[in-house]
């Protein structure tokens, strides 16, 4: 039975008994700043388990995807080494929010595994938590004799923490045969790969409080999950997951690539399976390689899984080819995985291109420090470092890679040298700002706000509730606050567009709107301040939008769609959506790309809006169910989360009494934002700039209408200065300034050359262990100078040399280092190891080889000390 048929199969056996399928959230937690990730299929109900929200049904199933490669949940040591591990995984889930308990649970899981799954409960058996004697009587009534083995450890005791919902689990074992060496869970010979857990039901019916007191709760509810790998595995007679079909064309990839057998490398093969898995699908949901957060546990993934392409053999960017075989084997059960294929392979191979480099330099430096080293020994912390720092090795990789010599890192030494870059892999919080419980309350006995700002900038409403210092309140007399009404034109920031301002006005007063925001998706609320009089619940209000900000920011927005189409027609189907924020004065537009546009490119980008702008275009829009919307071709920002019904945005050559863009439109996307009903309304766009923001992803910020003639303006007044300081008229200030440069350049070579010669005229020398050591303490030399410098050195003295120069910088505190040393004493004197000599004095950092190393620190009153020292070694 393949993985997808085992997935299908368990989404269609709960919605036949009441169920609802619900889609797999983001593997970044969206209202849980305690997680790093997305790690079982419970994150997303967790408001509703804590009570804290409601939803519309009390049954639901989920295919999960799930990343543990972080924070208390990390498994990525372990990956390689078993034959169930991974960092990524697809967690199958049922789920009972104060509706069926543990009869139809435990009757739910046995019935599927041994009727729909026909496995034979000769192969299963179950844990129960020891004092939970109504699940060890369901299970006898339910399973007959299958073996019911209590355990009182916390393995079978659920909690979501200190506090809150809580309750004993009930655990599903499969017997792989005695063949399989392990022992049975519970038992002194507990371990091996024989029983395998492949269903956890948990049954909250307590809630902790204070004290480590437990009462009932009143509304029991159920979580369950069953590992989507582990069950393939069992169906499909094998005892290593990543042997199951859904590994199968992976790992076959690995094979053709690395021109390798997977029986001699398999803990490789594992890795790298596992972890294109995860890169792919943190990439599709928007995590970025980057130095700290969710971004810096991609990148350690990303790199772990270079370094063992390497160890198999492997020397050129292949991941980013794996991602596309990941991609086709998984698009059709998560098809943002398709809409993000460019994105995914580019940000992939522009990290294999920066590391791969280094990879090499730092495994041979790394193989070097550690030849002296016993087995059972310790790498400096130091050195550790350096890779760290230099050739960019996370401390869990080269411990990786140490663990095959059975040596460890001094993990005291490295953590000293780390200090600030330590903490910025640590996690301070995750997912978007965690609700105000005051809101979820909120949301439980009221309806959610009706926006009326669609079809009109003014209305009347009645107050139904007023929020101030995170308390509810039934009058506002002063101050801050928000207000929520039954209905609004008010546009709340959403989906990359800014809120609403203006006024509300009552019979004896005005509340000014400053902001507009959307708590708990459903409940608008009018952030602002109470200018004149007193306003209570159930007050009638009249509410004004500020209109001309609005028609500034639905200009912006509907310029963002054209310029989304203009960069997919210039650059490619490839370019993605990946963020977007927008005002009344300038808007930002994040995409998919893997280099920088040419200024060619741009200006036709740019032409092109404005020829559409310029067209006349109808924009239309269109409420349909969001399959609907995707079957007939809109695009839809992968990563965001959309309800059932959505709103369509169409530019072009539309009809809003048919049901899809006529072929001739240029633009159809979800879009839940507000629009100019023509594009004439936008009046002109003007890109101000385009950058990166990150691997493979760009930056465009751009204004248009009134945004535009105001940025001229500024531009001019620049213009007019600029040709008074240079005296030349503006159309003369190219060739002006030009000129300038180049006499700047001329100028700074003179003076280069200067002091180069006095440097060599300073140099001291001194005869050291056959060395001619030259060596200078200079003054106001930049890096660049002190490399020149080095260059001179070795051309003139090309044997027995060795070069030491230090260098204060005036205007800081800051000293220069540059070592250089001739080819034929590198045996003996390495520039990496003199330059460390004097960085020890100076406190500071850097690095190099045998021919030339360089660094600095902060410590200018230690330079001398430095050179001296750096002197005394050789």
């Amino acid at each position: 039975m393949l993985t997808s048929q085992i997935r299908s199969s368990f989404l269609k056996f709960f919605e036949d008994n009441g169920h609802e399928v619900v889609n797999s959230s983001s593997v970044v937690p969206q209202n849980d700043p305690s997680l790093l990730f997305t790690n079982a299929g419970m994150v997303q109900f967790k408001n509703v388990f804590t009570g804290l929200e409601a939803l519309s049904y009390k049954r639901a199933t989920t295919s999960q995807k799930c990343i543990r490669a972080g924070g208390k949940h990390n498994d990525l040591d372990q990956v390689g080494f078993t034959a169930r591990h991974h960092t990524f995984f697809e967690m199958l889930g049922n789920f009972s929010f104060g509706d069926y308990f543990k009869e139809e649970a435990i009757f739910y899981a046995w019935t599927f595994l041994t009727k729909e799954l026909c496995i034979s409960p000769e192969n299963l058996l179950v844990t129960v938590y020891h004092t939970d004697e109504e699940a060890k009587g369901l299970w006898e009534k339910i399973a007959g004799d299958v073996t019911i083995i209590p355990i009182s450890t916390s393995d079978n005791f659920w909690s979501m923490g200190d506090a809150g919902p809580c309750g004993p689990c009930s655990e599903i074992f499969y017997d792989h045969g005695t063949d399989i060496f392990g022992g049975m869970p519970g038992t002194p010979d507990e371990g091996g790969d024989r029983y395998i857990e492949i269903w956890n039901i948990v049954f909250m019916q307590f809630e902790q409080i204070a004290g480590g007191k437990r009462i009932p709760l009143k509304n029991k509810s159920i979580d369950t999950g069953m590992g989507l790998e582990r069950i393939s595995s069992v169906m499909q007679g094998l005892h290593d997951n990543y042997e199951t079909d859904i590994f199968r064309h992976i790992i076959s990839s690995i094979r053709d690539i690395s021109g390798t057998n997977y029986e001699t490398t398999y803990p490789s093969y594992k890795v790298i399976a596992d972890h294109i898995r995860s890169i792919s699908f943190l990439m599709a949901d928007g995590v970025v390689p980057s130095n700290e957060g969710r971004g810096y546990v991609l990148r350690r993934i990303l790199r772990r899984a270079m370094r063992h392409g390497h160890i198999i053999g492997i020397r050129e960017p292949f991941l980013s080819t794996l991602s596309g075989v990941l991609i086709d084997t998984m698009k059709q059960a998560y098809p943002e995985l398709e809409k993000a294929r460019f994105t995914i392979a580019s940000m992939i191979h522009s990290e294999e291109e920066k590391f791969l480099d280094t990879l090499e330099r730092g495994l041979k430096i790394l193989q070097q420090d550690i030849k002296n080293i016993p087995t059972g020994g310790q790498l400096d912390g130091e050195i550790a470092f350096k890779l760290y720092d230099t050739y960019g090795f996370p401390l869990d990789l080269t411990q990786d890679i140490l663990k095959t010599e059975n040596i460890s890192v001094d993990l005291e030494g490295f953590e000293e040298s780390l200090e600030k870059q330590r903490n910025r892999a640590k996690w301070a919080g995750s997912g978007e700002l965690k609700q105000q419980e005051i809101w979820l309350s909120l949301k439980k006995k009221l309806a959610p706000t009706n926006f009326i700002g669609y079809e009109q900038f003014s209305g009347f409403s009645k107050i139904v509730a007023i929020v101030q210092n995170e308390e509810e309140i039934s009058e506002l007399f002063a101050g801050k606050a928000y207000l929520v009404v039954e209905s609004t034109p008010f546009y709340a920031e959403c989906g990359g567009q800014c809120g609403d301002r203006g006024i509300i006005e009552f019979p004896d007063g005005v509340f000014q709107v400053t902001n507009t925001v959307k708590f708990c998706d459903t409940l608008i609320a009018h952030e602002g301040t109470l200018l004149s009089g007193n306003i209570a619940i159930s007050s009638v209000v009249h509410l004004k939008i500020d209109a001309e900000r609005r028609g500034k920011i639905m200009a912006n927005h509907t310029a963002t769609h054209l310029l989304h189409a203009a960069l997919r027609q210039i650059l490619g189907d490839h370019v993605a959506q990946r963020g977007s924020y927008l005002d009344d004065e300038r808007l930002r537009f994040d995409f998919s790309h893997n280099s920088a546009i040419s200024p060619e490119n741009l200006k036709k980008i740019e032409a092109l809006v404005n020829a559409w702008i310029s067209e006349h275009r109808v924009v239309s829009h269109r409420e349909m169910s969001r399959n609907e919307a995707i079957n007939s071709g809109a695009t839809a920002l992968f990563g965001e989360k959309y309800g059932d019904s959505v709103r369509t945005i169409c530019v072009g050559d539309s009809d809003t009494s048919t049901k899809s863009c006529h072929d001739s439109k240029i633009s159809f996307e979800l879009c839940g934002g507000t629009h100019v009903s023509n594009t004439s309304e936008i009046g002109l766009f003007k890109i101000l700039s385009e950058a990166s923001i990150g691997s493979g992803l760009r930056r465009i910020e751009a204004i248009t209408s009134e945004s535009i003639l105001n940025y001229l303006g500024e531009i001019e007044e620049l213009l007019q200065k600029a040709s008074l300081q240079l005296k030349c008229t503006p159309a003369k200030l190219p060739q002006k300034i030009s000129d300038l440069v180049a006499e700047l350049k001329k100028r700074n070579h003179e003076i280069s050359a200067q002091k180069q010669k006095t440097a060599i005229a300073n140099l001291t020398f001194a005869q050291k262990s056959a060395a001619a050591v030259f060596s200078a303490l200079l003054d106001d030399y930049t890096m660049e100078d002190l490399r020149a410098l080095c260059d001179i050195i070795k051309a003139k003295y090309s044997c027995g040399t060795i070069g030491l120069l230090v260098s204060r910088d005036s205007d800081s505190d800051k000293t220069y280092i540059a070592v250089t040393v001739s080819s034929d004493l590198q045996s003996r004197f390495r520039a990496g190891d003199i330059l460390k000599i004097g960085l020890d004095v100076l406190g500071g950092k850097g690095g190099g080889g045998a021919a030339f190393a360089q660094g600095g620190g902060a410590s200018k009153s230690k330079a001398e000390a430095a050179l001296n020292a750096m002197l005394t070694a050789i």
